[in-house]
């Protein structure tokens, strides 16, 4: 089959190989999928520039949509020729979607209603169940006021949707114009430009002093440093999925005590089984109600996987990153 691969760390057109491995075959219980098309999430190319490599190779990206085209033993046959969406393709494994095919636990390849296209199916394991999570944990949302960091991001754009469909008040912070509309589009009522805007003064404006109910966040470096300046409001909740700083950080303490602030962090690679299933299902209602825009802002081959790490990487594009594995 035809894939795209590295054995060492480093920059896209460095490390990244384009050519043939073995087809792989399906063990018990795992279902082959035979790949359309593959998403490039930002962690795929920090994984590609920093990640230890344990393996001979790591074909990367977690996200991808295709057809189930073999199965292993104890899988029924009738799964053959089902269209799927994957998830986790490369936790903690070394063969991802960048690839013809895959080969996987059957629960990891999830039917895909028809109306959805495989471009489309290839944002939603990381950057759509990321979002649900992330307002599932949020709790009751109607009527409340919701900040989402990174609102125009791939995330965050579903997010402020999720949001809106529950009928909050959502804030959403973008670098641009052009990313301003995007996030108004998914239903940010207010906009905050935090390249050249306090984020904080802006938001005690907006809430005339009384902070947001919820943050829901993508950097937990930058957004810590919101809540000692009463950003959000006592009894307030902070959801956080990532941030630019993994190392040490410095968290001002007496805020969040006296403000009895409930922190959540999670990732949505590790989600509890019961978490799993939750998501899953809120996704697959969801999509059969045709209830998400999904943004595609590129597409390439596969020869031209190191483009597209580069176009993630670079951060302008607005929209996901996909990889067309077709013919």
């Amino acid at each position: 089959m035809q894939a795209a691969w590295y054995t060492k760390n480093g920059e896209a057109r460095e490390v990244l190989v384009i050519g043939e491995q073995p087809t792989p075959m399906p063990r018990q219980g795992e279902v082959r999928v035979k790949l359309l098309t593959s998403g490039v999430n930002p962690s795929d190319v920090k994984s590609r520039k920093s990640r230890p490599i344990h393996d001979p190779l790591i074909i990367p990206h977690s996200d991808g949509a295709g057809i189930i085209d073999a199965v292993g033993a104890g899988v029924s046959p009738s799964k053959v020729g089902q269209r799927v969406w994957v998830w986790n393709g490369q936790w903690q494994r070394p063969t991802g979607t960048a690839a013809q095919y895959i080969t996987l636990p059957e629960q990891q390849a999830v039917a895909l209603p028809d109306h959805i296209d495989n471009a489309a199916a290839a944002c939603f394991g990381i950057p759509a169940l990321t979002a649900i999570q992330a307002v599932h944990l949020a709790g009751d949302v109607q009527h409340k006021t919701v900040l989402v960091t990174g609102a125009s991001s791939a995330v965050g754009h579903y997010i402020a949707q999720l949001l809106a469909l529950q009928g909050a008040h959502v804030i959403g912070t973008v670098g641009s114009e052009a990313k301003a509309a995007h996030a108004r589009q998914a239903g940010c009522q207010d906009i905050i430009f935090y390249k050249t805007e306090s984020v904080a003064e802006r938001l005690n404006s907006i809430t005339q002093g009384q902070g947001v109910d919820v943050i829901i966040d993508m950097d937990f470096a930058t957004t810590s440093q919101l809540l000692p300046k009463g950003s959000l409001k006592n009894h307030g909740t902070l959801v956080c999925f990532g941030s630019n700083n993994a190392g040490e950080m410095p968290i001002t303490f007496r805020p969040l005590l006296w403000g009895s602030i409930t922190l959540k962090f999670f990732l949505v690679y590790d989600l509890t089984p019961e978490a799993r299933v939750w998501c899953l299902d809120r996704l697959d209602t969801l999509l059969r109600q045709n209830a998400l825009q999904h943004t595609i802002a590129a597409t390439y081959p596969l020869h031209d996987i190191a483009l597209a790490h580069e176009a993630v990487e670079q951060g302008q594009l607005i929209g996901n990153v996909v990889i067309a594995l077709e013919p």
